[in-house]
């Protein structure tokens, strides 16, 4: 009996059953104890496979992929610290709901906890930031193909968001010459093999219930807001609001168009807040709020009834106001929930929206990070999509500008970490094939550094935007000790990206000017492939322009 044999025709069983469950892209890093896995995702024709040599790049190129495809993604690695470094990926997948399966590779039993090379505890490593695991035991005949193959169907079955893992133990040699070892036990799946179906097939049906008293309460003084959405529920939501004459708060990602820009500065104005306190009830839509104004208007409000919709599981509100949280798919729930015409109640809110967008672009005239978030829509490709980073880059951006309704908007907002940034973005646009503008810091694009290496093999015109103002100045707004914060928060590095886009082989640009900025950026989107455009700016203008527009719209 061929060892090497049977463990590749047990691993063609688990990639098939994926395929069978929408798996079509499949991220793989190189390794020895995975040759099972990686040689039938490479023998299946249902797959597209991507490589990296970096794992924690690895989860989140996965992570983009499902984000931007809205399709479950899997990813194949091999034991030891390989499975650990995709713990940041499985982490945000959890709290943003993108399915991916972990296809972690593993020394048999034998060689756990004594001493042998890259073997660690390697099941239930993820802990509570997965929505299910699989244990398999090592390949052997006497377990039958149907067992294996219904036990993949079943964790995949129950899988509506989140990562789940798939242990797989594998004994040596892994390497080999295929002959008719396992053939019999292959087989005995029968018309499976031929089929496109699961083996198991599992329904779950996701049905939102109508709320009675809700034409009590659409003829009430209501507030929507919008976090996270596709962009579809952005155009739907922000028509459902305007019908009610709602004022809408649409964050960054709500693709809502954001009807009532520069939210994050006309909520620092108490005539802002005290007109919203005349809403009786609340209403918001997705989670993953970003703006600092709107979390803590959003913690102090006290409708009587603060509603949460969202298909997602969870409470997703860290105010814990007292309400309804209802889960289920936002399309299906404002069906059941139409909206009645009726004339805007905060008119007032409206004209300090629009004194605000007045103020933000007289006070960005100066070419730096501010200017950039403020006009990000210059910089848009036609019929594109935009990746926004972490940290100070993504506030300046919801607090600026104001995005167009249903441009795709994406970004990692649910741990806000700026691990894997570049991956991710090179994630999203593998998945969709469309031309992709990433805005990231200085120090994100550093933690990412590795995943320039994705941006080779950008199918669209991709720009990545890396601002560089020398270090975290997002700490330059935050209360951090004076005399500690260059040395222990915002960490300046004092570098440069040249030589990083060489050593990738992709353009490098350093505009010093709006006018050369738009146009590096515009020849771009002529030209397939990535481009790395440097926007070396001062070091904390970015932070003071946002604090004091701030405490001038508080005035007006």
């Amino acid at each position: 009996m061929s060892i090497s044999a049977f463990n590749r025709r047990w691993a063609a069983v688990i990639l098939e059953a994926l395929a069978r469950h929408g798996v079509r892209h499949i991220c793989i890093a190189p390794g020895s104890r995975s040759t099972p896995l990686t040689l039938a995702a490479a023998e299946n024709s249902a797959f597209i496979c991507h490589t990296h040599f970096d794992e924690r790049g690895l989860g989140h190129l996965a992570l983009g992929l499902a984000k931007a495809s809205g399709e479950p993604v899997a990813v194949i690695v091999t034991s030891g610290t390989a499975v650990a470094n995709l713990y940041p990926a499985v982490i945000e997948a959890g709290l943003t709901g993108e399915r991916l399966v972990m296809l972690t590779a593993d020394r048999p039993p034998e060689l756990i906890d004594c001493g042998a090379n890259q073997a660690i505890r390697q099941q239930g490593i993820f802990g509570p930031h997965t929505a299910g695991v699989l244990n398999l035991p090592r390949p052997a005949q006497d377990i039958p193909a149907r067992w294996l193959v219904s036990s993949v169907d079943n964790l995949l079955g129950e899988l509506t968001a989140g990562a789940v893992q798939i242990n797989c133990p594998f004994a040596e040699p892994l390497y080999g010459e295929m002959d008719d070892t396992g053939v019999e036990w292959q087989q005995a799946l029968g018309d499976w093999w031929q089929a496109e179906t699961p083996w198991l097939q599992m329904a779950h049906q996701l049905q939102p219930v109508q709320r009675r008293d809700w034409f009590f309460w659409r003829q009430k003084k209501g507030i929507v807001v919008a976090g996270r959405l596709t962009a579809e529920e952005g155009a739907l939501v922000a028509a459902w609001a305007e019908t009610l004459g709602w004022p809408l708060i649409g964050d960054v990602l709500s693709q809502t168009g954001q009807p009532l820009p520069c939210a994050d500065l006309w909520l620092s104005n108490s005539k802002a807040t005290t007109r919203l306190d005349e809403a009786r009830i609340v209403v918001q839509f997705g989670a993953s709020l970003t703006g600092k104004r709107l979390l803590q208007w959003q913690a102090a409000c006290q409708p009587e009834e603060y509603w949460i919709v969202d298909s997602l599981n969870g409470r997703l509100d860290p105010a814990h106001h007292r309400g309804r949280r209802l889960v289920a798919p936002i399309g299906d729930w404002l069906a059941l929930h139409p909206a009645e015409k009726r004339p805007p109640w905060a008119a007032d809110v409206e004209d300090l929206s629009v004194e605000a967008q007045r103020q933000a672009a007289a006070a960005t005239g100066t070419f730096g990070e501010a200017q950039l978030a403020q006009r990000i829509n210059e910089l848009l490709p036609h019929q594109g999509q935009l990746f926004v980073g972490n940290s100070l880059v993504v506030r300046l951006i919801d607090a600026l500008a104001q995005l167009p309704q249903g441009y795709p908007v994406y970004s990692n907002r649910g741990a806000s970490g700026i691990d894997g940034l570049i991956a991710t973005a090179a994630g999203v646009q593998r998945a969709t094939a469309r031309p992709t503008l990433a805005v990231v810091g200085d120090l994100s694009a550093l933690y990412d550094i590795n995943s320039l290496a994705l941006l080779r093999q950008a199918s669209a015109p991709f720009v990545l935007i890396v601002v560089n103002n020398n270090g975290g100045q997002i700490f330059s707004m935050l209360p951090t000790p004076v005399s500690e914060r260059e040395r222990f928060y915002c960490m300046p590095q004092n570098v440069s990206f040249d030589h990083a886009a060489a050593m990738f082989g992709l353009p490098w640009h350093q505009p010093g000017n709006r006018e050369t900025l738009q146009q590096v950026v515009a020849d771009a989107w002529r030209h397939p492939g990535a481009t790395l455009v440097e926007l070396k700016v001062a070091e904390q203008d970015g932070a003071r322009t946002l604090q004091n527009l701030v405490a001038q719209v508080s005035q007006l």
